[in-house]
């Protein structure tokens, strides 16, 4: 698995339920849990104790520019929310995108919607957009014998990317909790550029489709 210098959010809120009323219910709050890290472990460590919906506390800020430590920790947020995304865990959280819009919101929209977005102008449309489309297995990817393989429906259609050379599955490895972008080999990094898998913050580049350990539908639908 990947090391970084990212880090998991100091800590979330929790409840054992999705739903808000089971949720006002005597015993299904958890609490206020910390989450000391490894952050690739906080997710499964989240589950088993329960945790079916979680909210984040800080808005995941990609809207500082120049920042490093900012960076950083709006890819350990994002890291929590696409593998709890994962998991089918109910995410509440917040993110600040430029006011300049890029499109931002379509790369990150097989996660988990936020429950409001700051910045760009079209923000509300963009939410409502996102709210719509979202469904489970949008982006992900699989490991098989010998291959990786992205499946990815951000865009409406489904587009494959399928590799079978072992440096793109440890780029994979090395990205997926954010890693300094010069620290892949620049063509794969392209390569994933181009097919808009992996999101740059600072001097951070992060893997963006979340692994699939079990089909939720036949594989063939998604």
């Amino acid at each position: 698995m990947s090391t970084s210098s990212t880090t998991s959010p100091p800590a979330v809120l929790a409840w054992r339920d999705y739903d808000p009323a089971a949720c006002a219910l005597p015993g299904m709050f958890l609490g206020e849990l910390a989450l000391p890290g490894p952050l690739e472990g906080e997710s499964e460590r989240l589950w088993r104790l329960g945790a079916r919906r979680v909210r984040l506390p800080a808005t995941v800020d990609l809207a500082s520019e120049g920042d490093d430590e900012r960076a950083a920790a709006a890819v350990g947020a994002l890291s929590l929310v696409r593998d709890l995304t994962a998991r089918a865990v109910l995410v509440e959280w917040d993110l600040r995108l430029p006011p300049t819009p890029d499109g931002t919101w379509q790369v990150l929209s097989h996660l988990q919607p936020p429950r409001r977005i700051e910045g760009p102008a079209e923000a509300a449309e963009a939410l409502r957009a996102w709210r719509q489309g979202h469904y489970l297995c949008k982006c992900l990817w699989r490991k098989g014998p010998g291959f990786v393989q992205i499946r990815d429906r951000r865009w409406g259609e489904l587009r494959r990317f399928t590799a079978d050379e072992p440096h793109y599955e440890r780029a994979i490895e090395r990205l997926a909790y954010g890693a300094p972008a010069d620290s892949v080999p620049a063509a794969v990094l392209d390569d994933f550029r181009g097919e808009k898998l992996v999101l740059e913050a600072g001097p951070l580049a992060w893997w963006l489709p979340y692994r699939i350990s079990r089909w939720l539908q036949e594989p063939m639908t998604i």
